[in-house]
């Protein structure tokens, strides 16, 4: 076969270029009748004379280490098997199957006469080599390797496998394509933090909770600083009548939608709102509500916030929707937050969402009282806002597919695959839409932190800008090079976190600031002309490469000019520049950690220390890295002067799995994040629960420290979230633990110097959120038309004297079961007590609409 492709010559090429195409348009129709499709790939396969790639299968294994392995050699062994479903054979040569994965791959593997290579990032590709003889019809072939790291979670496998032929380089076929984990995680020993979470465990983890009654549950969430209980009850007989200013346009719209339809449209009582003063409460979010059955319902705030805030509160007191029974509570509320900054980042660069899914987070981040919205919004794998002046930024930064052309677009990334017009690979926000979005949250109260990632993790502005420069260089502009963001004389040697080489900006190029300057004047005239004025914009900083700029001629050149000795020093060059930039259009500048830090060493190990530089600068840095070794960072750099952001990975990433368990989705680099590992939580305490000997030599806050607090975000990076959905799996519940830690004070338990005591007290409160949870806060969200398809976590199980026992990590879900080994419908029979049934027993839980969650198994004999 390979012979007849090299005689065929240029007709060949081009009769094979239609049949790809032909195949390329049939692999993607997914909407196509069965019929129309079989034919379509018939007939590309039999005019090309070579297997048709929709017609190939790929599937990619992870194996078992084997029992005979003496020494560990790391990572995973892995296996792609691909099979020939074609009437053509594969060649022996000709073509190239590309893949995407989040983790490091062996670079020049090689298994059955297939080579493994790195492309770019995380894009890779097999290739055949010498010895590789062809694919025949109905054959496999397998190729065998071993992980470079240990995976063994779906959401860390490789992804949006496509095939490509040298005759039709443009043309690229997606392939049919399964995964296959293991069912348990690699390491199943105990005390590792991979080990396997069984239902047994589940069971005692859950059991740390008791089930409480409806009228024993926390009223509301997040925990109010002050409740007054009353007597009686303020029955709702119709839709109240609501008075407000007119100020309070937006808060009134929100009142009325709290009421459910089926009210009276008159009769009701009396709703004031109000902006004055909130005794005792100096934060503008602070509000007092009051409900009576003589007076009605009264909200005061401090501002609009905090009757917004007040409102909300309001809604979580009110019956379910559907209830029977429709009053409130006679209470008083006097309320304000812990912290001025609760935040929520959403990372829209690794995979697109659209304005809608951002307004769907802002209606939830509002409805949990938070306030800061921080918008990833670029990063390398994507440029995801409209900057007027620079076009390339989203039609090459914002579009992921393949090109045998370099500059045409970005490269496929986390399983976007080889078509442009993938929505999670590609989009971006219009200038109108991001209008729109900051309109959107401020009319929740909730502030835009529009993030531009730099000098590193840049890779869509930097392709996007050698784009534009090669374009206008051909047309033989004068101002090609204006905004140029690489020295393409540098020949520095680095590989990033996502493992490119080539992904900074330059700070040795005068027109690497010219592109940052335009930029930020761009993002600031789009918030006034929204009307909603910006008042800090995020830099980036995150994760520059050990390497980078080394061996840069420009960034030479910069630092001889300006006396400077080593990178860390032209680092801070970069940020000084940077940060002039920010002012100048009356900013103020945010960063990630790196922003304050100084990379030095000691006794030859790296060590991040408060860089003395920017102190007096006004920089807000967000604190993520409590790792190995810098637990004690966010409180070293607010002793040290800086106001900082509490975001810690192993508390605050909710991208992280909840556990190693291959059916749960997210990553793990950094830690195991379940909703207990939220709520638990203490801002000023983060090495409360390391051991005594981890905690040694470690700096605690000071009282001047945590003034410099100015609170604490969670972040959703979303490398393994391509849709909403999974969105929605991996921030709720989290998100209410997250604004209970950053609205509330610090609980009871975490102040408590006696153990027991604590424990006790840790019980109490820990029963009452998840009950709230499960009972009030998700069903709310079940009934209102929400559609938030949150995590409903798979049931615990033991077998106790025969008997199996289930609870779930949200008492008063309802759990659903059956005995003979068939899945659990919304049908099943309800678990009342214990289950005396034997055989396979299956439970799992159902949220008010019937969604069932993930479920759990016990073999009962």
């Amino acid at each position: 076969m390979g012979k007849k492709m090299m005689t065929g010559g240029a007709a060949m090429a081009s009769t094979l270029l239609a049949a790809l195409m032909m195949a390329a348009s049939a692999a993607s129709a997914a909407s196509a009748a069965p019929a129309a499709l079989a034919q379509q790939t018939a007939q590309a396969a039999s005019v090309s004379g070579v297997a048709n790639a929709a017609r190939l299968q790929l599937r990619w294994e992870m194996q078992r280490k084997p029992a005979t392995e003496q020494l560990p050699q790391g990572g995973s062994p892995a296996r792609f098997v691909l099979t020939n479903g074609d009437t053509q054979a594969l060649p022996a040569s000709g073509w190239t199957l590309y893949f995407t994965g989040i983790d490091r791959m062996p670079n020049g593997a090689q298994s059955a006469g297939l080579v493994l290579e790195q492309v770019a990032g995380g894009l890779f590709r097999l290739r055949p080599g010498p010895d590789f003889k062809g694919l025949a019809p109905g054959q496999t072939v397998e190729f065998a390797y071993r992980h470079v790291d240990s995976v063994f979670m779906p959401s860390r496998s490789p992804t949006g496998p496509y095939l490509v032929y040298d005759a039709a380089p443009d043309v690229a076929v997606a392939l049919p394509y399964t995964v296959t984990t293991l069912t348990e995680p690699a390491q199943r020993k105990v005390g590792s933090r991979h080990s396997a979470v069984t239902a047994e465990d589940t069971y005692w983890r859950n059991a740390r909770a008791d089930l409480l009654p409806a009228a024993s549950l926390p009223p509301v969430l997040p925990t109010p600083l002050q409740l007054t209980p009353g007597a009686g009850r303020l029955a709702l007989s119709g839709r109240p009548a609501i008075t407000a200013s007119s100020a309070l346009a937006n808060e009134t719209a929100l009142a009325r939608s709290l009421f459910p339809a089926t009210l009276a449209a008159s009769g009701g009582p009396a709703l004031r709102l109000s902006v004055g003063k909130v005794e005792g409460q100096t934060s503008p979010e602070a509000y007092r509500l009051a409900i009576s059955a003589a007076g009605g319902i009264d909200i005061v705030g401090n501002s609009a916030a905090g009757v917004a805030h007040g409102l909300q509160t309001l809604r979580d007191l009110l019956p379910l929707p559907g209830a029977t029974t429709l009053d409130l509570p006679e209470l008083t509320i006097v309320d304000a937050p812990r912290f001025g900054y609760r935040g929520f980042m959403l990372d829209v660069a690794r995979n697109f969402h659209t304005k809608e899914t951002v307004f769907k987070w802002l209606d939830l981040m509002a409805r949990f009282k938070l306030n800061k919205f921080h918008f990833h919004l670029t990063d390398d794998e994507g440029w995801r806002l409209e900057i007027a002046g620079l076009p390339e930024l989203t039609t090459v930064g914002a579009v992921r597919g393949h090109s045998a052309k370099p500059g045409v677009r970005l490269d496929p990334a986390y399983g976007s695959g080889p078509d442009p017009k993938d929505a999670s690979g590609t989009g971006h926000y219009t200038r109108a839409d991001y209008m729109d979005i900051v309109r959107y949250a401020q009319a929740r109260h909730i502030e835009v932190i529009p993030e531009i990632e730099m000098p590193g993790h840049a890779r869509a502005a930097v392709q996007a800008m050698e784009s534009r420069y090669h374009r206008l260089k051909a047309a033989g502009s004068r101002d090609a090079a204006r905004y140029l963001l690489n020295d393409f004389d540098d020949k520095s040697v680095y590989v990033s976190a996502q493992l490119f080489n080539d992904n900074v900006i330059n700070p040795g190029l005068e027109s690497s600031y010219t592109f940052i300057d335009h930029v930020v004047k761009e993002i600031a005239a789009l918030h006034r002309e929204a009307g909603v004025p910006l008042k800090t914009i995020h830099m980036g900083g995150d994760e520059l490469a050990n390497g980078a700029w080394e061996k840069s001629p420009a960034s030479h050149a910069m630092m001889r000019k300006h006396g400077l000795e080593t990178s860390a020093d032209l680092w801070d060059y970069f940020y000084e520049r940077v940060d002039a930039i920010v002012r100048k259009h009356g900013l103020a500048t945010a960063g990630w950690e790196e922003l304050a830090a100084r990379k030095t060493t000691l006794d030859g190990a790296s060590k991040l220390i408060p860089n003395p530089r920017f102190t007096r600068s006004g920089f807000t840095a967000y604190v993520w890295n409590n790792t190995v070794g810098a637990e004690d960072l966010a409180y070293r750099l607010a002793n040290g002067g800086y106001d900082i952001v509490l975001t810690p990975v192993t508390r605050m990433y909710f991208d992280m799995a909840r556990n190693a368990n291959p059916e749960e989705h997210g990553v793990n680099w950094g830690a195991y994040v379940g909703l207990d590992t939220v709520y638990d939580f203490v801002p000023f305490d983060l090495m409360r629960d390391d051991p005594p000997a981890a905690r040694v030599g470690k700096d605690r806050i000071t009282d001047y420290g945590k003034r410099r607090v100015r609170g604490i975000q969670a972040n959703l990076f979303a490398e393994t979230a391509r849709d909403p959905a999974r969105l929605d799996y991996l921030v709720m519940p989290r998100l209410v633990a997250l604004a209970e830690r950053a609205w509330a004070a610090d609980p009871v338990w975490a102040t408590a110097e006696d153990s027991a005591k604590s424990a006790a007290l840790h019980r109490t409160a820990w029963s009452g959120f998840v009950n709230a949870l499960g009972q009030r806060v998700l069903p709310r969200l079940d009934l209102d038309g929400s559609k938030v398809a949150y995590r409903i976590a798979p049931p615990g199980l033991v077998i106790d004297d025969g008997k199996v026992l289930a609870n779930h990590v949200l008492p008063g879900m309802m759990l659903r079961y059956t005995s003979d080994g068939s899945e659990p419908t919304a049908a099943s029979r309800q678990v009342s007590g214990p289950i005396l049934e034997r055989g396979t027993i299956r439970v799992a839980a159902f949220d008010r609409n019937g969604r069932r969650g993930a479920v759990a198994s016990v073999e009962s004999r």
